[in-house]
């Protein structure tokens, strides 16, 4: 039995779009399976540009109108002294995906590095990193965009809490 609750960071480029919608999502699917007690989500980016701010009012909009919660959510930078704490790791695409392995290998640290959408089954025959398992920043277009990128990462959510119990040994 674990003492330390199970810690999945989620992580795009500066944690005010993508990586809060995973946040999010995971932690809402983690609640509704029961494992809220154990299981720790939170978000990161890769970059600092945005570090200190809200998440992206588009994103708020689209969780709210989904029937999510991101209470409080401020933008993150993640570096290589995180690793030890995190259990899994999911990129948001292959430029996040590099970078922290990047930032593993400084910290000389093996990592449970994912991309998020390796969990969707529909994707799951794709090896990691594949840039059809990019989830797409939605950052300089529409509100449509910010809605595509919550249907991946609910698909995406779903896979990874069906295989969430095998991975904390219940």
């Amino acid at each position: 039995m674990r003492d330390e609750p199970y810690r999945i960071t989620a992580v795009c480029l500066g944690n005010i779009c993508r990586s809060p919608i995973a946040e999010a999502v995971l932690r809402h699917r983690v609640e509704s399976a029961g494992l809220g007690d154990v299981v720790v989500v939170d978000s990161a980016g890769t970059g600092d540009w945005h570090r200190g701010h809200g998440a992206d009012p588009r994103s708020l909009a689209t969780l709210a109108a989904n029937e999510y919660n991101l209470d409080g959510h401020i933008a993150r930078q993640i570096t290589h002294d995180w690793f030890d704490s995190m259990d899994l790791v999911l990129a948001m695409d292959s430029t996040n995906y590099s970078n922290l392995q990047a930032l593993a290998d400084q910290a000389g640290v093996e990592v449970d590095l994912h991309m998020l959408r390796a969990f969707d089954p529909a994707l799951a025959h794709l090896s990691q990193p594949h840039p059809e398992l990019d989830v797409p920043d939605p950052y300089y277009g529409g509100v449509d965009g910010f809605t595509d990128v919550l249907r991946m990462i609910e698909q995406a959510s779903d896979g990874l809490i069906a295989q969430l119990p095998a991975r904390l040994g219940r």
